[in-house]
């Protein structure tokens, strides 16, 4: 009985350390050096952090909405865990081109590396993910390095990327912007697999069911994993969550982001 309420009293006062931890969360943070008025409406960013800590793994969280839509937001599966959780907001098509559009993303993630740190977090522990449009633009600024490094930020020193059900091929709304309908898939400069290396950190990719998900987005995973390997990258996971569709499958995704966050962790 002794053993029992020890264990209790153990469990107690874990439980009660965690849930005295402070969390503090600023708004519309200002990110841009861009002048127009719809980035100065549009281009901001919220920090979540824990109140006090220090190198913290840090969540950079790209809203989903067809590119279209959508604003910032700071997933609740990722709140009280220790992390510091970046949500941004970018600017969207049509209003303006996917250039502009994944330039703001690139403009973001530069802004973290060079600020995260006030808010306690560890630039080697940046993770970039995202659902839908924001899986797809976290595999852009992955495998086409270019973007990143136009604000002078290695996209090899981000430690993980995590795409919630991405598009592998060009976006069907960059599509519909060229006149191509979302059922003609295309592979240009703009789609995730036209920049295939395999030499850049580890990538998770993460589906919903092949029957369930949107416009066939397993498959394209599935058939951007298959090239990563066949080019050499010997860190690239594939993950299709049956019996979940577009929506669905991202409470779920979070455990698996979660997991492999861990798992670099433990190697530092």
């Amino acid at each position: 009985m002794r053993k029992i309420a020890s264990i209790l009293l153990l469990l107690c006062l874990t439980l009660t350390a965690a849930t005295a931890q402070t969390y503090n969360q600023v708004n519309d943070i200002s990110y841009t050096k861009k002048t127009d008025a719809y980035a100065v409406e549009r281009l901001k960013l919220d920090v979540y952090y824990p109140e006090g800590m220090k190198d913290c793994p840090v969540v950079v969280w790209f809203h989903g909405g067809g590119l279209e839509a959508g604003n910032k937001e700071i997933p609740w599966r990722l709140q009280q865990k220790g992390y510091v959780v970046v949500g941004v907001n970018y600017r969207l098509l049509p209003r303006v081109r996917i250039d502009a559009l994944l330039d703001d993303s690139a403009e973001a993630v530069a802004w973290v590396f060079r600020h995260i740190a006030q808010y306690g977090g560890d630039t080697k522990k940046i993770v970039v993910t995202g659902h839908s449009a924001g899986g797809y633009i976290s595999m852009m600024l992955c495998l086409n390095k270019a973007w990143l490094a136009a604000y002078d930020i290695n996209a090899d020193d981000v430690m993980m990327y995590v795409p919630f059900s991405g598009q592998a091929v060009t976006h069907y709304n960059v599509r519909k912007m060229q006149g191509i309908p979302p059922l003609q898939a295309t592979i240009d400069e703009y789609a995730p697999i036209y920049w295939v290396r395999n030499d850049c950190p580890p990538l998770v990719l993460i589906c919903g069911d092949r029957e369930q998900e949107l416009y066939g987005r397993y498959d394209e995973n599935q058939y951007l994993a298959r090239m990563m390997k066949l080019a050499g990258h010997t860190e690239t996971y594939l993950y299709e969550l049956g019996g979940h569709d577009h929506g669905a499958m991202v409470d779920p995704s979070f455990h698996i982001l979660e997991s492999h966050m861990k798992k670099m962790l433990t190697k530092e």
